[in-house]
């Protein structure tokens, strides 16, 4: 079903009246309607892994559950148990001047929040955000992405029963609607998806001047320490770049290891990703490419490196089908695609460094990454890659587990990002903080009112550091 531009204007006009006649949910209003989420996802659990799998073309039920269910469940159990906590005004730090008067920040709903999602992960990033919008007591209109289809109506109707409009909604339709959606005047806009397209969508927001948290991606680098016993680490690797069939906006994007590893590195890896998938075409486990146009990308990326010298391994040759096997690729140099553009596939370039000095300036002479991974048992090593690399998350010995940590804040930083969501961070970010003074019956402002007497100016310069 295609939403027409005028139930979207419709339904934020509805949503905003909602907001106005009830500013400040309680506490059990919030609760209820994280509750009913959880319901929502009890009921239609089977469903939507049905539908999202039918979208891909081959996806594991499995698969979903971990990646998608499984985050947003915590999240909602997370969001419960500190709901009351998070909505209690905070002290604030008062001058000493200003005693006996106090300070406070007030944590108040921002109103309406667009939540724009991508296919990748439909269901996970579109109701993980919806978990902090709901927590912070806001209303929510969510347009998924047009290319999970099946899934996108399904979450309509699922939503349509769980929630009042005036509540939470979702908008299906093409391009068109999403370019309308991010034009509308929301008091907050979430986005997932490509830097490209994200530039495009804060430009949109910037004509109503609504704050927006993206989250986008880039290339997240792999460094592989040269203090790294490959034999224990790379089945974690192997999982980070293959889950979803690297569709993951922080899968390990490229690998930078010691020159002297790099052929045990490839063997390791090699061994690790089929004991993972044993075989990837005609694998219920391993997830097709999204469509024809995303495998042709990838496809067009691997040709180009070819073209310009690199060494191509491949650990299936491929049937043309969209479960693409995955490909790795040697001996790359920065003006290959696959080192200028993110992939989003199975595809791993192997860059060789000579030193940890080195492998920070390739990472450093990049846009800043939305993940960075590290892999070693030297602690000094590991210190100094955080210590002197940006990125928005980063895990050690591990990949993408990071995300799943609702007490962490996720999101990007630079072209990879703006804004951080999950847990209380989500929460805050999806409030106004509004600053409170309160004064005291007593008060020594009178004091310091015109006219200023001659005592009252030496106090002044003195206070002034003018003495």
């Amino acid at each position: 079903m295609h939403t027409p531009e005028s139930e979207l204007s419709r339904l934020l006009a509805l949503q905003r009246q909602a907001h106005a006649a009830d500013p400040a949910p309680r506490e059990a209003t919030r609760r209820d309607r994280l509750q009913r989420l959880g319901a929502l996802l009890d009921k239609h659990v089977d469903s939507f892994a049905a539908q999202i799998s039918q979208d891909f073309g081959t996806r594991a039920a499995a698969e979903i559950t971990l990646t998608e269910l499984v985050p947003v469940r915590s999240a909602i159990r997370h969001a419960l148990g500190h709901l009351r906590a998070w909505m209690r005004p905070r002290r604030a730090a008062t001058g000493w001047l200003f005693w006996p008067g106090r300070s406070l920040l007030l944590r108040q709903p921002l109103g309406v929040v667009g939540i724009v999602s991508p296919w990748n992960y439909p269901l996970l990033l579109a109701l993980s955000p919806l978990v902090d919008v709901l927590a912070a007591g806001n209303r929510a209109l969510l347009k998924p992405s047009e290319l999970t289809p099946r899934f996108a109506e399904g979450l309509r109707l699922a939503v349509a029963e769980f929630f009042a409009p005036e509540e939470v909604a979702v908008l299906t339709g093409d391009a068109s609607l999403g370019q309308a959606f991010c034009a509308q005047p929301f008091d907050h806009l979430v986005f997932t998806g490509s830097t490209a397209v994200g530039r495009l969508v804060a430009q949109a927001a910037a004509h109503n001047l609504t704050p927006v948290t993206l989250e986008l991606g880039g290339k997240s680098p792999a460094i592989v320490d040269i203090s790294c016993d490959l034999g224990t680490t790379l089945d974690r690797l192997a999982w980070g770049k293959l889950i979803n069939a690297g569709q993951t906006c922080i899968a390990p994007d490229y690998a930078l290891v010691p020159r002297p590893m790099v052929s045990a590195f490839v063997d390791a890896l090699h061994t690790s990703m089929l004991r993972l998938y044993p075989r990837f075409q005609g694998n219920p486990d391993y997830t097709s490419i999204a469509s024809d146009r995303h495998l042709a990308r990838l496809q067009a990326l691997v040709a180009d490196a070819r073209a310009q010298g690199a060494t191509v391994v491949e650990l299936e040759p491929s049937n043309g089908a969209r479960q693409m096997p995955p490909v790795l690729l040697l001996d790359v140099h920065s003006g290959m695609r696959v080192l200028q553009e993110e992939i989003f596939g199975p595809v791993l370039p192997i860059v060789p460094y000579d030193t940890l000095d080195e492998a920070i300036a390739f990472v450093n002479a990049r846009d800043k990454p939305l993940a960075l991974y590290w892999f070693g048992r030297t602690t000094a090593h590991r210190d100094q890659v955080l210590a002197q690399t940006q990125s928005g998350g980063v895990s050690t010995n591990d990949t993408l587990v990071h995300l799943a940590q609702d007490g962490l804040p996720f999101g990007g930083v630079g072209p990879s990002g703006q804004g951080h969501y999950h847990g209380e961070w989500g929460f805050r970010r999806f409030s106004h903080e509004k600053a409170v003074f309160q004064q005291s019956r007593w008060s020594g402002g009178g004091l310091v009112y015109p006219p200023y007497a001659p005592r009252l100016q030496k106090l002044l310069r003195w206070l002034g550091g003018r003495h």
